[in-house]
């Protein structure tokens, strides 16, 4: 049949149909269904391991309310036992040993040690300090501020 200005109209010939390019169709149609089930299937268990993460971690009101953890400094009565001595300046003898205390400043504040000064000194290491700065530093911390020598009564 022939249209008026001679162009073939498309005509439906359903008696012809061939099976095999309809297979390959639905292969491909196959395929992109389980693609997308795939992607819906992960994403699924993205959303689920982060929800099961964020029901662990502990809520900010439950950290607020929580008693705080024990300070890791020194018993004060154990600070206030350390020996207290007088710094003197002292010229050395010609071996260079004059049985005084050699350092010549805090390593907390970085001072320099005047005469008839208060100084501690750690007993593990013979390290002197100011006796407030080593008092405040030993609150907060159970080792020597220079060496890390470990002050605390119950280590070996």
């Amino acid at each position: 049949m022939a249209s008026p200005g001679g162009f073939k109209v498309f005509e439906w010939d359903l008696t012809v149909l061939n099976h095999t390019s309809y297979h390959s169709y639905s292969r491909g149609l196959f395929l992109l269904l389980i693609f997308f089930s795939l992607v819906i299937f992960i994403a699924t268990l993205f959303l689920y391991a982060h929800w099961i993460c964020s029901q662990r971690r502990p809520s900010t009101a439950a950290a607020e309310n929580a008693t705080p953890a024990p300070s890791p400094g020194l018993d004060p009565d154990f600070i206030n036992s350390l020996p207290i001595v007088w710094h003197r300046s002292v010229v050395a003898n010609s071996k260079g040993k004059n049985g005084f205390i050699e350092e010549s400043e805090c390593s907390i504040c970085l001072g320099l040690f005047e005469d008839e000064e208060k100084l501690k000194v750690l007993p593990e290491c013979n390290h002197a300090y100011h006796s407030e700065c080593v008092d405040k530093w030993l609150s907060s911390q159970s080792s020597c501020p220079l060496c890390r020598a470990s002050l605390s009564p119950t280590t070996p």
